[in-house]
C-alpha cells in the first residue's frame, strides 16, 4: 500500500490508500464511524455475508480481475443467507482471489475496499453516510488533481528555464569540442534536452508524448497558435 491518505466525514476520520494506481476506501473507519470500535468487525462481515453483497462483489472482480476464481465465488452465493454460512473479508479474498477487498494489519491496518465497493458498503451503513462518502471523496480528488496539475506545471517552468541554460552550455563549451556540422547540431541539442527531460519527468519528450498523447496533441496546438501571435 502507498501513502495513507484521510478525508473527514461527519467528523470521522476516513483512510485511504492506492493499490495499483487504485483508490482503497477503508471500510473498517467507516464502520467505526457509525457502530463504533468494537462492532466494526462485525458489521463488515454481516454485510459481506448477504447474497446482495456476494453478488455485487462477484460482479465487480469477474468484469476488473482476470484471475478471480469463479467456481469459489458461486460456492458462496449457494451458501448466502444460510444461518450458518459465516464469510470474513480474508476468506472472501484467499478463496477467490479477490482484489477489491483487501485486509491490512499493523499500523493503519483494517480492511480497506476499492472505491466502488466501498460505496456500496457505504449504502448499507447509510444512504446519508454515503452521499458524504462521495462529496468528500470527490473534493479529495479535486485537491489530487490540482497538486498534481501544480507540481507539472512547475516541473515543466524548470524544465524550460534549464533548457536555455544548457542550450547556452551546448553552444559553447560542447560544438566545438564535437566538430558537429552545422546540419547536424540539432542532434547534440535533442541529446541534452532528453537528459533535462528525463532527470525531471522520468522519460524522454518522445515517451511522454507516447503516454500522454492528448496532451501532446494540446501542445502542439499551442505552439502552432503562438507562431501565428
Amino acid at each position: 500500500m502507498s501513502k495513507i491518505r484521510t478525508i473527514d466525514i461527519e467528523d470521522a476520520i476516513i483512510s485511504i490508500t492506492k493499490i495499483e494506481e487504485e483508490d482503497y476506501i477503508c471500510l473498517t473507519d467507516m464502520a467505526k464511524a457509525k457502530k463504533g470500535d468494537n462492532r466494526a468487525a462485525d458489521v463488515i462481515k454481516n454485510w459481506i455475508r448477504t447474497r446482495t453483497t456476494i453478488e455485487f462483489l462477484g460482479t465487480w472482480e469477474t468484469i476488473y480481475n482476470p484471475n478471480f476464481k469463479v467456481a469459489e465465488f458461486d460456492h458462496f452465493k449457494m451458501e448466502a443467507g444460510l444461518p450458518t454460512f459465516v464469510l470474513s473479508p480474508k476468506q472472501w479474498a484467499e478463496k477467490t482471489k479477490a482484489i477489491g477487498i483487501i485486509s491490512k494489519s499493523g499500523r493503519y491496518g483494517g480492511t480497506y475496499a476499492h472505491r466502488d465497493i466501498a460505496f456500496e458498503f457505504g449504502a448499507a451503513i447509510s444512504p446519508t453516510f454515503k452521499l458524504y462518502l462521495i462529496k468528500e471523496y470527490q473534493r479529495y480528488k479535486e485537491i489530487e488533481s490540482n497538486q498534481y496539475n501544480l507540481e507539472w506545471d512547475v516541473k515543466r517552468l524548470l524544465s524550460k528555464a534549464n533548457y536555455h541554460i544548457q542550450t547556452d552550455a551546448v553552444q559553447k563549451h560542447i560544438l566545438p569540442e564535437k566538430n558537429y556540422t552545422k546540419d547536424k547540431e540539432w542532434l547534440i541539442y535533442a541529446e541534452e534536452a532528453d537528459l533535462l527531460n528525463v532527470a525531471l519527468f522520468n522519460c524522454t519528450a518522445k515517451d511522454w508524448r507516447i503516454i500522454n498523447p492528448e496532451q501532446a496533441k494540446k501542445d502542439l496546438k499551442y505552439k502552432r497558435l503562438c507562431q501565428y501571435k
